[in-house]
């Protein structure tokens, strides 16, 4: 048995970003997100956050329909199961289909109260090995080859150890060859289709294998993300390493996609495979197989930002992740900032996750709150 929770509050903030972000499917100006406080019985409140997109477009999952699935149909299950722990959360709501990013909202704020009580830090529970992560960054689509060159010379200046640039056809070869070009054969570079491409359309195929000469370290989601084996298939079409992102939502698919050979790589959100439990066992899968992995971002407020950066510290991340610092996204964030240092931040040591929401930042930023108790 868990910690009994007596309370959930839903809480909408909408922060600004410092500038549009771009990607094959669409351009966000503000971070629309849902964070979920939970209020344990004679014990510590946590914190959650839901990754969901305010469109279904990276994935089914929006930030409404999130907030109403939370409401109507999960929060009941955790109310009827009388404390349930962290790592049983999930299989508690394992009868309702899908809506993982809700589910990881859920485990996160339970499994934040929990290690707060044990006075545990995030990264203790989920096994971190370092102290520090590597930092990479995600570079949105630009208007011309000069202003990408422009934006990323910032983050090179910043100390960033990876850059990776959003893709899409029409707005891929060029945009690749000219930051190559301009920064040498050292800096450590990748892309993201976000799956913008086709098997089908022989000029897709044509362009990912003309990226091929500009040493990627990696051609991420190229295609759909339900077409694990077309992505076998184009492992042998393309010398860029193929990492898959949108296609690996559980231990399950890791598995599976590595074994039919569809990737080289594997970026895990915690959101994307249903928590940060699961995600351990992804990289678990990953490892056991020699498949080095790396931890996604979806604009995470700081809340967010630091169960990433604690699960970013196990072993197998070998590669720097997208837990860029606050700045990148945010002139202020919802917590006290995460800031870079030689292109690394430092891990949360703090019982939970580590950091607190700032009341300030929650009163300027908060849209609308709802408590639902039992």
């Amino acid at each position: 048995m868990g910690m009994q929770i007596d309370a959930f509050e839903l809480r909408r903030v909408r922060i600004p970003l410092v500038t549009p972000f771009r990607t094959s499917f669409s351009t966000e100006t503000h971070r629309d997100a849902l964070l979920v406080r939970s209020f344990a019985h004679d014990g510590p409140t946590g914190w959650g956050e839901c990754v969901a997109d305010v469109q279904p477009l990276y994935s089914p999952e929006y930030v409404d329909g999130a907030a109403d699935v939370i409401e109507r149909y999960l929060i009941p299950r955790i109310f009827a199961s009388h404390g349930p722990a962290a790592e049983d959360v999930a299989k508690l709501l394992s009868r309702v289909q899908g809506h993982p990013m809700a589910k990881a909202a859920l485990e996160m704020t339970i499994l934040d109260a929990e290690l707060k009580s044990q006075g545990i830090s995030f990264g203790q529970r989920l096994g971190a090995s370092r102290e520090r992560v590597d930092c990479g960054v995600s570079v949105g689509i630009q208007g011309s080859v000069a202003q990408l060159i422009d934006t990323v010379a910032g983050y090179v200046a910043a100390g960033y150890k990876r850059i990776k640039l959003k893709i899409e056809p029409g707005s891929d070869v060029q945009f690749v060859r000219g930051v190559r070009e301009h920064f040498g054969p050292d800096l450590l570079l990748s892309t993201d289709a976000n799956a913008a491409y086709s098997l089908d359309n022989p000029a897709h195929i044509a362009a990912m294998q003309a990226l091929d000469p500009f040493a990627l370290l990696m051609l991420e989601q190229p295609l759909a993300p339900a077409d694990i084996p077309g992505h076998a298939a184009l492992a042998q079409l393309i010398a860029s390493p193929i990492c898959l992102d949108e296609s690996i939502v559980s231990a399950k698919s890791a598995r599976y996609a590595i074994e039919i050979g569809a990737c080289k790589i594997i970026n895990i959100k915690p959101g994307r495979v249903g928590g940060y439990l699961e995600a351990v066992k992804v990289h678990n899968v990953c490892a056991e197989r020699g498949i080095p992995v790396w931890c996604g971002g979806m604009l995470e407020t700081g809340i967010g930002r630091a169960a990433n950066i604690a699960l970013a510290a196990l072993p197998n991340f070998t590669l720097p992740g997208d837990t860029s610092e606050s700045k990148r996204y945010f002139a202020q964030d919802i917590t006290e900032p995460f800031v870079l240092e030689h292109g690394q931040l430092r891990v949360p040591t703090g019982p939970g996750i580590g950091v607190e929401p700032l009341a300030s930042s929650l009163k300027e930023f908060t849209t609308s709150v709802k408590l639902i108790s039992r």
